[in-house]
């Protein structure tokens, strides 16, 4: 695996590799790395000859509330792991490389950016969108790939794709989760050892409200406020959404059906945890 911090040095290895007929994968990433990151990694080496996996904090995405300041970073450890899942190249560039001066330039994806993470975190989606967009533009014709877990910036980074006209595939690739069910995650790390057992209710819920609507039960306010009840049962969890939403426009739908997606948001401590489901298929358990 080699590492390269600047943006003209991967543009020039991958002009080389394209001469060449070589497919690219491409994973994006924040650092600190985890099982589900390097899912994407092992995906990707599988689907295509070279793998470009990125590791960059983006500022732009974080609010002044949130945890820029403290979000988890180990580049060693990162690197490691990164080659051992099949990394063929890694991007780490420095705030410098990527922003040189105020950046002036957003992207927004209207309507499906605004409610559920949107309404929670106003600018988080704009900073996502412009950062995916360089990235997309630094590797140009390649298969990108994306986890499920947030699935609502899979969403917009599909759509993104496809206003923009990129040739770029997006591939939204399983939830990777712990023995108990948790969604992996770089913040899980924030949880002390009795928030950690606290969360595991996350999945617990979803599993609940999958076995309501296996059941019979396709009334969205009824599967919702069963939800809410279960979270209230953990004095750990402070709830910042439950909505069950079509799964592509992220519009709160009025009957469940094969394309309703259950999504939930919650703090626990100084975490705020995210995860979902297909309504029908249940969690990937």
């Amino acid at each position: 695996m080699k590492t390269i911090t600047t943006s003209k040095q991967l543009q020039q290895t991958i002009d080389e590799l394209r001469i060449r007929r070589r497919s690219i994968g491409l994973v994006p990433t924040m650092g600190f790395l985890h099982d589900g990151h390097l899912s994407l990694v092992r995906t990707a080496k599988l689907e295509n000859d070279i793998v470009v996996t990125t590791i960059f904090v983006n500022p732009l995405q974080f609010s002044e509330s949130e945890d820029l300041a403290t979000y988890p970073q180990d580049i060693e450890r990162d690197t490691q792991l990164a080659s051992e899942a099949g990394t063929d190249f890694l991007f780490t560039p420095t705030h410098e490389e990527m922003f040189s001066e105020n950046v002036l330039t957003s992207i927004s994806v209207t309507e499906i950016s605004s409610a559920l993470e949107g309404a929670s975190r106003p600018t988080h989606f704009a900073g996502v969108a412009t950062i995916v967009a360089k990235l997309f533009n630094i590797v140009g014709n390649c298969s990108a790939y994306f986890g499920e877990k947030d699935w609502q910036q899979l969403q917009v980074i599909k759509r993104m794709a496809i206003d923009l006209s990129y040739r770029v595939e997006v591939k939204g690739c399983p939830i990777v989760r712990d023995s108990d069910g948790l969604a992996l995650s770089s913040r899980n790390v924030y949880l002390t050892k009795n928030q950690r057992s606290e969360a595991a209710n996350i999945p617990k819920t979803l599993i609940k409200a999958h076995e309501m609507i296996r059941d019979g039960e396709r009334g969205p306010n009824n599967v919702k406020q069963a939800v809410l009840t279960h979270f209230e049962r953990s004095p750990e969890i402070e709830v910042d959404y439950v909505e069950l939403v079509n799964g592509e426009t992220l519009q709160v739908t009025d009957q469940i059906d094969e394309r309703t997606r259950l999504l939930v948001a919650v703090k626990i401590g100084t975490a705020r945890l995210i995860d979902n489901m297909n309504a029908l298929k249940g969690p990937s358990i």
